[in-house]
């Protein structure tokens, strides 16, 4: 996930929910115990899943 979205030039932040338990728990107010979960603008990708990236970065 992070070097497909560095190779299309978006900027992102990664979080850790390993090493950051704020992470974790936000992931877990998501509903998802599984990564990598990608929120853009709102929109919640679970997985990599170019084609769903790809529709939410366009919008």
């Amino acid at each position: 996930m992070k070097e497909y979205l560095s190779q299309k030039g978006v900027a992102f932040t990664d979080r850790n929910v390993t090493a950051d338990a704020e992470a974790m728990d936000e992931l877990m107010k998501l509903g998802y115990m599984s990564i990598p979960v990608t929120v853009v603008d709102g929109k919640t990708i679970v997985g990599f899943n170019r084609r769903a990236i790809d529709a939410a970065l366009a919008e």
